[in-house]
């Protein structure tokens, strides 16, 4: 909980809207890049594998900033990092459409990367503080906005296209949107982290036990979702075999019931509990996986990818907000721990199916995913939540 000395003034719904407003920018500027790759692409002559190659260096730059940005959260509190990750995060998103060759473009993406995880673990952080002050679960709302601002950020990509505007200053106009909306709200994000340990804090920690629990339940959700993001397409297309304009219905069926289920998570966690909440989301990803692999039809396999949207949705704020609480280091050190752990299964999840898939078929891939949802339940129930 919040220090007596701690607590802020100021309503503890202000703070709540105003750490969701950060939410909503961040996945806005990740969502504004996203829907241009392709046109980057394009520009810069990439086939597909020197795009992936390219790709890379976002992930290098995540990973990069994984224990600097717990450090930092320690040393000097969420609210500084979370504010300058930001203004990083919006300037080299800018950066991405000045980029004249492909050096330059992966140099701007090891930033972008950095910056993307510096704003998310100190924002993780102050969602954390947040939810404190209310005493009840509210971290999977603040991941919805993020989810949602995805929605808004490939629309806005998609007009961009349209009227053949090229992504410099379509990067420019978000990057000065989220300047002025982080100007606005980072007023009123909260001053002191709940949690708060000593700042004289090593820059990498080994999780222990029961953080350790945490990032494998985090590793077997980000599998899940790395499967989702970069196969769902692939999956439809020659597994289910749909048409060419339904070939994207897995992949919008999935991100549309993950928004929506950060929505509603929390009511449910509140009535439930974490354990089980988990534990059904475990089980409704690996349900949703299954019915896709099993009955490979169009109809079916969108209600399986329905099914793993809402299984997915509130696994990793439930784990960031179990790891925020952590009575045995700063919130921002353990998240960064979690986070760790949990990011290698974004980054193996898409080459795993690859190669499984290279050496079977993609139908038994998508079934070794489905275990990680199983694995999800059982760790659930050890987990300290």
């Amino acid at each position: 909980m919040l220090t007596q000395t701690s607590v802020p003034a100021t309503s503890p719904h202000v703070h709540r809207v105003a750490v969701s407003a950060i939410f909503f920018l961040q996945g806005l500027c990740f969502a504004s890049w996203a829907s241009r790759i392709p046109t980057i692409q394009q520009q810069m002559g990439f086939s597909d594998t020197q795009l992936g190659l390219v790709l890379l260096a976002l992930p290098v730059g995540l990973m990069l900033s994984l224990p600097l940005s717990g450090w930092l959260v320690a040393r000097h509190g969420s609210r500084w990092v979370a504010l300058a990750g930001a203004f990083l995060y919006a300037f080299t998103l800018l950066t991405l459409g000045l980029a004249a060759n492909p050096l330059q473009l992966v140099s701007c993406l090891v930033f972008f990367g950095l910056a993307a995880n510096m704003l998310n673990i100190a924002i993780n952080t102050q969602a954390v503080g947040v939810e404190a002050l209310y005493s009840r679960s509210i971290m999977a709302s603040f991941h919805g906005l993020w989810s949602l601002a995805g929605f808004v950020g490939a629309a806005v990509g998609t007009i961009m296209i349209g009227y053949g505007i090229s992504p410099l200053p379509h990067f420019g106009l978000i990057t000065g949107l989220i300047i002025a909306g982080v100007l606005v709200a980072g007023r009123y994000i909260l001053p002191a982290d709940a949690n708060s340990a000593s700042t004289d804090q090593p820059i990498f920690v080994l999780p222990d036990k029961s953080l350790l629990i945490l990032g494998l339940i985090a590793f077997c959700c980000m599998i899940c979702e790395g499967a989702m993001f970069d196969w769902s397409g692939v999956y439809f297309r020659k597994v289910v075999q749909a048409e060419k304009a339904w070939v994207g219905a897995g992949y919008t069926a999935f991100m549309s019931t993950m928004a929506a289920g950060r929505f509603v998570a929390d009511r449910f966690t509140s009535h439930f509990g974490r354990a089980r909440t988990l534990q059904l989301s475990g089980l409704l990803t690996a349900s949703g996986l299954l019915l896709a692999v099993l009955v490979p039809q169009l109809w079916p396999a969108i209600v399986g990818f329905l099914l793993v949207g809402f299984g997915v949705s509130s696994v990793v704020p439930l784990v960031y907000g179990a790891a925020g609480r952590s009575t045995v280091m700063s919130p921002g050190v353990a998240l960064a721990a979690v986070s760790t752990v949990g990011f290698l299964g974004f980054l193996i999840g898409p080459p795993l199916i690859g190669l499984v898939a290279g050496a079977t078929s993609l139908r038994i891939s998508f079934s070794i995913i489905a275990v990680m949802g199983l694995c999800i339940a059982l760790l659930a129930a050890k987990a300290k939540l």
